[in-house]
């Protein structure tokens, strides 16, 4: 380790209060970045949140301030860039990636409305900069395409350890703000992300196979050849599993034939979960306009209504919820109305 460049990688949807259980918990980000410093390392620290701009700071939720602590060298991927070829498209990628000589994985026990519950394979695409990650909810729209991209990306970076935040976690509508925080107690550490994400699903409530990202890994021999495989050290399984963890429903609707049909049938749209605006909670900030990756979003001149959604472009991504920082903009049925 001595000598040694390493990047540390934390959760961070949003700048948000740790209390809200949105970004990895500072106090895990400062114990990791003081345990590998304390080894003779250079470290640094970054992510890209969902609405990235040359504002941010990842100030609120506390991580600047570890930075600024342990003299750890804080890295806005958005201002250097290089080009990863992924899935056979090239990606912009931040380029500390190719400047340090280990990556560090923190991701945070979170629910997520899309792939239901993100983890180690998910956060290793906060290493995409900027908008380019709404842009590429755009090219893939559901979440089995989606999960491809994200265990390509993973098979061409894959960090050298995670280390997920668990101590307090969040179940509910994640991975934004309409999340509730609850009680884990648990950090969960492996050199494998397949192996960590797959006992987190447990623990939450999950059949792991439900995950996409979990199943296409599987499919393709990637990390495991089996749940099997998995070395597991811990305490068992069933005396640390959260009860009554509120989980994301998993959909029927996996089915190619009937997507099929719901992509074209626009009452059949309307019996799927989607983004419902509570426009007495819309400041009119427009990131939802900003990251909505089809422009199924646009802002209107109405006093009522700061936004409007065409509901037949939306791909149903959810970047607008994540985007939302005041709990603005629901994922749920509605038949009726906008």
């Amino acid at each position: 380790m001595k000598g040694k460049k390493v990047l540390v990688k934390p959760n961070i949807l949003s700048d948000n209060d740790p209390a809200k259980c949105v970004s990895t918990h500072p106090a895990v980000a400062e114990a990791m970045i003081r345990f590998l410093q304390n080894n003779g390392a250079e470290v640094f620290m970054g992510d890209s949140p969902a609405v990235h701009n040359s504002k941010f700071r990842a100030d609120k939720c506390g991580l600047l301030k570890v930075c600024e602590t342990t003299g750890a060298k804080w890295v806005n991927f958005n201002e250097k860039t290089v080009d990863k070829k992924i899935d056979g498209r090239n990606i912009k990628i931040a380029a500390i990636v190719d400047e340090v000589d280990l990556i560090i994985s923190l991701p945070k026990f979170k629910n997520h409305e899309l792939m239901y519950f993100t983890g180690a394979l998910k956060n290793t695409y906060g290493l995409i900069p900027g908008f380019t990650k709404a842009l590429l909810h755009g090219i893939y729209r559901d979440m089995d395409s989606f999960g491809k991209l994200i265990v390509e990306l993973n098979k061409s970076i894959t960090p050298h350890y995670f280390l997920m935040d668990a101590i307090m976690g969040m179940e509910g509508q994640g991975p934004g703000t309409h999340g509730k925080p609850v009680d884990i107690g648990l950090l969960i550490g492996s050199t494998n992300p397949l192996a960590l994400d797959v006992i987190a699903c447990q623990i939450a409530g999950y059949n792991p196979k439900s995950l996409p990202t979990n199943k296409i890994a599987l499919n393709e021999k990637l990390w495991l050849q089996s749940f099997e495989d998995i070395e597991y050290n811990g305490p068992a399984l069933d005396t640390i599993k959260k009860a009554g963890f509120r989980k994301i429903p998993v959909s029927a609707n996996r089915n190619t034939a009937i997507r099929f049909l719901i992509g074209r049938i626009n009452f059949l749209r309307k019996l799927e979960k989607r983004p419902v605006f509570l426009y007495d909670k819309c400041t009119g900030c427009q990131k939802c306009v900003k990251i909505c990756p089809v422009q199924a979003i646009q802002p209107t001149l109405s006093d009522n209504r700061k936004t409007i959604l065409a509901d037949n472009k939306c791909i149903r991504c959810f970047c607008c919820s994540e985007a939302c920082q005041d709990n603005a903009v629901n994922v749920k049925i509605k038949i009726f109305g906008v």
